[in-house]
């Protein structure tokens, strides 16, 4: 401590390049964010591939954490201001429950879950790691368990972390706007939580923030398409998908030419599901352990492997020789689907079983409301309330309801 200045510091600042300085009390709020756990979100990327098609989208899961943390003290402070008590402990809980969401998050997470980690939800190893470390800090945690399990008597708290207006999404719509460069996605988040408020133990949104809204809603639906399910990115994650299941069945079949940092090691010579993940500590262990750089390592030193199906695919991945896409309404016919298959056999002179590595026909389903899930209440100078379907003048709510379905054919071009 400086003779000149008795008072230790009561909190450390984070220059963050979409919001400011953000400010992380000391205490139980600095200890997370310095806590491994959450310092492994430093090591994977938010967007995962998409810097296949805008190279800007850099920025990690950290950022995204402490960006959702910072909207969070934002929203407590207004709502608070508008005299909707919360006590210290709740604001604290809260504020800790919005950093720790995306724990559960691995590399490339949704793609991890398709293959090495196959039938659990990374909301529910979020959970897990939750409650370790609430043993870890003797039951400091267990507050914002609560909150985050939508299990505590203030509803609208957990509506923050996890609702159509929660700070997750007001963050990385925000966030992932700025760094993808796509200007579509920037909502204006800190109008939206100045207009917050609580009515009846539930989020409601003043009448005059209706038009931020409609932005938020159609920025949402804009990021969806042109950004986390575009094409080229659905492509690339195929590729890795392919990759990994490709190595996942060598290691069934005793490979051990392998390479794979020993907690990838775990996951290709394990079959680990959601029953595995909840009974045995290694499978959790292991999980913390993986990050970004053991999958690119792997793919790396996968491109030099003597199986031609592996080698051919790691070095698509390392080298952006991407799979060719095409969308379409419906779904594509069966024939043309074994054509391909055909060619990509006799071309590489592979047999047709393993072919099917280098085809994929996933279909995507998107919408960007839900009002059974959680909707958008709009509160009137009279005390009423409106849901933003029947508000808004602007567009049709129901249009945004609809699931839009899109059928891809990703396929190696040779």
């Amino acid at each position: 401590m400086h003779p000149n200045n008795p008072m230790p510091y009561t909190s450390k600042i984070i220059n963050d390049p979409v919001f400011g300085f953000i400010k992380i009390p000391r205490g139980l709020l600095y200890d997370l964010v310095c806590h491994p756990v959450v310092q492994r979100l430093t090591r994977i990327r938010q967007l995962g591939l998409s810097s296949v098609v805008y190279p800007g989208a850099q920025h990690t899961r950290f950022q995204h954490s402490l960006g959702a943390f910072h909207l969070m003290s934002e929203a407590i402070r207004e709502l608070t201001a508008k005299g909707n008590f919360i006590f210290d402990s709740e604001a604290e809980a809260v504020e800790a429950a919005i950093l720790l969401h995306d724990v559960g998050h691995g590399p490339f997470s949704h793609v991890l879950e398709d293959t090495l980690a196959r039938g659990i939800a990374h909301e529910e190893i979020s959970l897990m790691l939750m409650e370790r470390i609430n043993r870890e800090m003797n039951g400091q945690l267990s507050l914002a368990i609560r909150i985050f399990q939508d299990q505590y008597p203030k509803r609208f708290l957990h509506q923050l972390v996890s609702g159509q207006l929660d700070m997750d999404r007001l963050d990385y719509l925000r966030r992932d706007s700025f760094y993808t460069g796509v200007s579509e996605g920037n909502i204006g988040s800190a109008r939206i939580i100045k207009m917050l408020d609580v009515k009846d133990d539930r989020l409601v949104v003043e009448a005059k923030g209706i038009y931020s809204i409609e932005n938020f809603l159609t920025a949402r639906r804009l990021m969806y398409w042109q950004v986390y399910l575009h094409k080229t990115s659905v492509a690339y994650e195929q590729l890795l998908v392919s990759t990994l299941r490709r190595a996942k069945q060598l290691a069934d079949g005793g490979d051990t030419r392998l390479f794979a940092s020993p907690a990838l090691h775990f996951f290709l010579y394990n079959d680990v599901d959601a029953t595995r993940f909840r009974t045995d500590p290694d499978a959790l262990d292991n999980f913390l352990l993986l990050d970004d750089n053991d999958i690119w390592t792997a793919l790396k030193v996968w491109t030099r492997h003597p199986d031609k199906v592996l080698s051919t695919l790691s070095e698509g991945m390392v080298n952006r020789k991407l799979f060719k896409v095409e969308v379409s309404a419906k779904p594509f016919p069966e024939e043309r689907r074994e054509e391909l298959l055909r060619h990509i056999s006799s071309t590489l002179d592979i047999p047709t079983e393993d072919a099917r590595y280098f085809l994929a026909t996933p279909d995507i389903e998107s919408n960007m409301y839900n009002p059974a899930d959680d909707s958008i209440e709009i509160l009137y100078g009279d005390g009423t309330t409106r849901s933003i379907a029947d508000a808004s003048d602007m567009f049709d709510i129901a249009l945004l309801s609809r699931k839009a379905k899109k059928y891809f054919l990703c396929y190696a071009r040779f």
